[in-house]
């Protein structure tokens, strides 16, 4: 293994799921600059995940629809000049 690779600057951070409020804290070498106040009275670093283990279809069982950043239209946007060259294709042939 190679040496000094690992970085060594750890502390407890908080990690937020944002869809459902869980929070829970671990050590993170993760940069923030938001804070949070945790049970324990004193404040950590706050990391915002959209998806974590209380809320993520495979450990839930559930199925959720989660296009915070409108994901699904920004690939279609992309594409868009794509797929159309592709309908007029088909619809040229046929």
């Amino acid at each position: 293994m190679k040496k000094d690779i690992h970085p060594k600057d750890y502390r407890l951070v908080v990690f937020k799921d944002m869809s459902n409020e869980y929070t829970f804290i671990t050590r993170s070498t993760a940069q923030t600059k938001e804070t949070i106040v945790w049970e324990d009275g004193k404040e950590y670093p706050l990391i915002k995940l959209e998806i974590s283990h209380t809320s993520h279809p495979f450990y839930t069982g559930k199925m959720k629809f989660v296009d915070t950043a409108g994901r699904v239209d920004k690939f279609r946007n992309r594409y868009k000049k794509h797929l159309d060259k592709k309908e007029e294709t088909k619809q040229n042939e046929g």
